[in-house]
């Protein structure tokens, strides 16, 4: 299964976010991620909503979004011809001194920035595309995560 970014412009009106969540969870449909903001104009808003699946069951969640009376438009963007970034926080366990100086080590090669160092733990900061966010939590997993929090994509067209 691939994930899909979709960017849905959307009336800025009350129960829309139920409406088209309520959409993907008729259908059997799971949302991984989902972000929703005003635009510069206060009557639009822009939902960025990462879904996994293949192609026709892409196709088809399109047609329904599409199909909403608010929604007034729906682009499946790709990580490379679209500006779009997440934020993680993730608390990692780091008891010894070698593993903080791991962990420091592969923030620097991903950029990622630790915000809170404790005693037995420290907390990281990345934020990037959804690839190389996953890629990162890979890499770190070994280090023992003890919580993590994602905010979502946040994505537009270049």
């Amino acid at each position: 299964m691939q994930k899909y970014i979709l960017s849905v412009v959307v009336q800025n009106n009350a129960g829309v976010l139920a409406r088209v969540s309520s959409l993907f969870g008729r259908r059997g449909y799971n949302i991984d991620s989902l972000t929703v903001s005003a635009t510069n104009d206060p009557k639009i808003s822009r939902m960025s909503i990462i879904v996994q699946g293949d192609e026709p069951i892409l196709e088809q969640i399109i047609k329904q979004l599409s199909k909403l009376e608010e929604v007034m438009r729906v682009d499946h963007l790709m990580e490379d011809d679209s500006c779009c970034s997440e934020l993680v926080f993730v608390k990692l366990r780091a008891d010894t001194g070698e593993t903080r100086d791991a962990i420091r080590q592969t923030c620097g090669l991903y950029e990622a920035h630790i915000v809170e160092s404790g005693e037995n733990a420290m907390i990281v900061e990345l934020t990037d595309v959804p690839s190389r966010i996953d890629a990162f939590l890979d890499v770190i997993s070994n280090f023992g995560v003890i919580e993590m929090s994602r905010s979502g994509v946040t994505a537009i067209r270049k």
